[in-house]
């Protein structure tokens, strides 16, 4: 009797355990036949470089590859799309894009499938040799006869009252003698060649010096001048010049940040106006109040795009006083999702620098 049942239990284990077996051998795997591809070395100048890794099925039901990622925007990845049957094989490709990438790099793609291992990192490595850069890659911007390194003179950050000056490299790549002037330069901008004229192949650079003492603006301003060359305007001759003013907050001590302006909003800092119609306007205004001890000023305001009209009650808003900033936008011919930013400047010195946003959908008429 015993050995009955012991052998009931026996079958009974193993009718359990037939199922999970079975269960476990009917997967799909995917075998690569590598995992890491080295390009070597690769000159930058022969482009895109692309390689294949091969893959089996080696599995009991068919793989599907569900998606493959890149760890760099350089590296393009393409794949098998189909699923791929039992003892079948497909690829993962990788390209990988030289220009102006010079050195050596290593990168991965992530293989995601219906395999029990889910994830499987392939790696691809080399090293790009640099192309002998020309005079038209060195110096990529032309007026006249004179190359530049760029037609944009970036200040980046400068504080509200400070001098800075930067430099910027130029070429005369004509037979004749170059000179150059500018035109349309602001109070704020002092700017020259050095030097003034260039001979035949020669180099100099442009230096400006911009003083935020003379210019009653905050954040970020632009200013467009032309470039003279031999008294001339030829072609499209404007330089940009770009600079962020800011306050500096640094030297305060801090019993003057305690006696400083304090900006507070009322509500969310983004106002959704839900949907409206094309050619309509909608107007929000944004409250708030200056809950600090000393003025508030509203250095600035604008928007992010011509659309939005903004204005502030109050430039100056005295402590425990409230204003607000009327928000007008107007949908004209735009269509679908819209959202469009405020930058508000003040003299608050924990938070200068504020972000308004208005969001919601303009609905197209309906057609008939």
């Amino acid at each position: 009797m015993k050995k009955i049942i012991t052998g009931l239990l026996v079958l009974l284990f193993i009718g359990n355990l037939i199922p999970g077996v079975i269960a476990q051998q009917k997967q799909a795997t995917i075998s690569f036949d590598k995992i890491i591809h080295d390009f070597a070395t690769i000159k930058e100048e022969d482009g895109n470089v692309t390689c294949t890794f091969s893959f089996t099925n080696t599995g009991s039901i068919p793989l599907v590859i569900n998606r493959v990622t890149a760890s760099c925007g350089c590296t393009s990845p393409a794949w098998s799309r189909e699923p791929i049957i039992p003892g079948g094989g497909g690829f993962v490709k990788a390209t990988y894009s030289t220009k102006n990438r010079p050195g050596k790099f290593s990168k991965s793609l992530t293989v995601f499938s219906n395999a029990p291992k889910r994830a499987v990192v392939l790696r691809i490595k080399g090293e790009v040799i640099p192309k002998k850069r020309t005079v038209e890659d060195i110096y990529p911007y032309q007026i006249g006869d004179v190359r530049f390194k760029s037609n944009h003179l970036a200040f980046t950050r400068i504080n509200q009252g400070e001098k800075k000056t930067i430099q910027m490299q130029i070429i005369n790549v004509s037979p004749e003698n170059q000179t150059l002037r500018f035109d349309m330069v602001p109070k704020h901008l002092l700017i020259k060649a050095v030097p003034e004229t260039l001979k035949s192949q020669q180099k100099g650079y442009i230096e400006a010096t911009y003083d935020a003492g003379l210019i009653n603006d905050w954040d970020f301003v632009i200013n467009r001048i032309k470039v003279l060359t031999n008294g001339q305007a030829i072609g499209n001759n404007r330089l940009t010049v770009s600079a962020t003013i800011v306050e500096n907050f640094t030297s305060m001590t801090a019993e003057d940040l305690a006696n400083a302006a304090k900006i507070e909003f009322e509500g969310e800092k983004t106002f959704d106006f839900g949907k409206m119609a094309q050619s309509s306007k909608m107007e929000h205004d944004f409250i708030f109040k200056n809950a600090g001890k000393g003025n508030l000023i509203i250095r600035k305001i604008k928007a992010s795009c011509g659309c939005t009209a903004v204005s502030p009650k109050d430039k100056v808003i005295e402590p425990g006083k409230s204003s607000s900033i009327k928000t007008i936008f107007s949908s004209g011919t735009r269509r679908g999702r819209q959202n469009k930013s405020i930058t508000v400047i003040t003299n608050d010195p924990n938070n200068s620098r504020i972000i308004l946003r208005i969001a919601g959908e303009v609905s197209p008429p309906e057609t008939k």
